[in-house]
């Protein structure tokens, strides 16, 4: 069965939920932003299914890169890396992670949200 959860940014459709890993889908609206966080056990794979959107990430101490994503391209987000998926058109992005749903750490975000 799946759920939807409503986010400022748009909604997540999470489709899977086992107790080893969850898949979702991110539908991201166009000009919005996830915050800028990392994840202390999380570890998630996304990519790229319809739209167009911008990864920033980095590991803590370095510069920040940028790039726009590929239509699927996966990309692997591991603990602690630094992220944040930015759509430049309306967006879905695939994502399959591990189970800890609320490790979050946010260190921006324009919706006022903390943890």
């Amino acid at each position: 069965m799946s759920t939807v959860v409503d986010k400022p940014w748009g909604h997540e459709l999470i489709w899977a939920r086992t107790d080893r890993y969850v898949g979702k889908i991110l539908h991201i609206k166009a000009g919005e932003a996830l915050s800028l966080q990392y994840h202390r056990v999380k570890d998630e794979t996304i990519m790229l299914l319809t739209g167009r959107m911008r990864l920033e990430y980095f590991a803590e101490g370095e510069e920040p890169q940028s790039r726009e994503l590929a239509p699927r391209e996966p990309v692997h987000i591991t603990p602690l890396m630094r992220h944040r998926m930015i759509a430049i058109e309306d967006t879905d992005v695939l994502e399959v992670s591990t189970t800890e749903l609320d490790d979050v750490v946010r260190l921006a975000d324009r919706y006022g949200r903390s943890d």
